[in-house]
């Protein structure tokens, strides 16, 4: 089950990583929040609709959900919120590198707080698993130049968020929430807090879907209703140091699909990044799975 969790986790890296063209395309049209906020809607949205269809015939079973994790499910969209905003207000003042870098440090933060707050084992494979993750993302997101500035720190502090997003998924896959009734509130918390943003800082611009509908409605369906239930679908079986791992590959593949899609050159220093995350991936299957606990928190 964990090879199995890990593929799907690998398998949602390799989605968000396809995602990159349709943002870098949406960026140089749309706002942020208004993108950000028509995606995860029509992807909560789409999920709601396959819900309904696929279970007609029990729609009583389909539709109960475990009350007390509703508002765990929404401080999930929360933090997707955030993390996101965070990443978005850091790149006015910072670099792409520098966002990207940054960004992929929750690779870091997640082992750190579990081991901080909830006391968690973290192996010393997993440990140098991860340093190989950090590495890596800064061989391929630098070129080779690190300057830092004052959005590095709203970067790290969207980091943090992607890094508790990654616990909390973990933790309540674990408790074998519902993949689908999970990702559509997350999603819609997400969606509505975003436009919400978007229309108190750009009305007209919420609107502005006449040039970017193909962008948003793939990054709906794919980056966002595919790969983030993969990933809670991933995390039920995966531990979060490993999950966190396996998800920095996203940088990997966003790479290779900005070389084949959009004709971004690789230099050497990327293809040792590429290689030395995918190493991580392979070391950190090589101890013992664990389990997470955060009720003794």
């Amino acid at each position: 089950m964990r090879w199995k969790s890990d593929l799907i986790l690998l398998a949602a890296a390799f989605v968000w990583g396809s995602g990159f063209v349709a943002q870098r395309f949406a960026a140089l049209r749309m706002s942020t929040f208004a993108f950000n906020g028509w995606r995860f809607l029509i992807a909560a949205l789409v999920i709601f609709l396959f819900t309904t269809l696929t279970h007609r015939k029990n729609m009583g079973a389909a539709s109960r959900i475990d009350r007390k994790q509703i508002p765990w499910m929404i401080l999930a969209g929360a933090l997707l919120f955030l993390a996101s905003g965070l990443q978005q207000a850091g790149l006015a003042t910072t670099s792409i590198g520098n966002a990207s870098f940054i960004t992929g440090l929750y690779v870091v933060l997640v082992p750190l707080i579990l081991s901080l707050i909830w006391r968690h084992q973290v192996s010393w494979l997993s440990w140098v698993a991860v340093g190989l993750s950090v590495i890596g993302v800064m061989l391929l997101s630098l070129q080779g130049e690190l300057r830092f500035s004052s959005g590095d720190v709203l970067e790290l502090a969207g980091a943090l968020m992607w890094a508790f997003q990654i616990i909390l998924v973990g933790w309540l896959a674990g408790r074998g929430v519902n993949v689908l009734q999970f990702s559509i509130i997350q999603f819609a918390t997400c969606g509505f807090l975003n436009l919400v943003l978007a229309v108190g800082l750009d009305p007209n611009g919420v609107m502005a879907l006449e040039e970017t509908w193909q962008a948003v409605v793939y990054s709906a369906l794919f980056p966002i209703a595919m790969g983030f239930s993969l990933q809670i679908m991933g995390q039920r079986h995966a531990p979060p140091v490993d999950a966190s791992i396996i998800m920095s590959t996203e940088a990997v593949f966003g790479t290779l699909f900005g070389f084949f899609f959009l004709g971004e050159l690789l230099n050497f220093q990327q293809l040792m990044g590429c290689a030395l995350i995918m190493a991580a991936m392979i070391m950190a299957q090589l101890r013992s799975p664990d389990t997470l606990n955060l009720d003794t928190a």
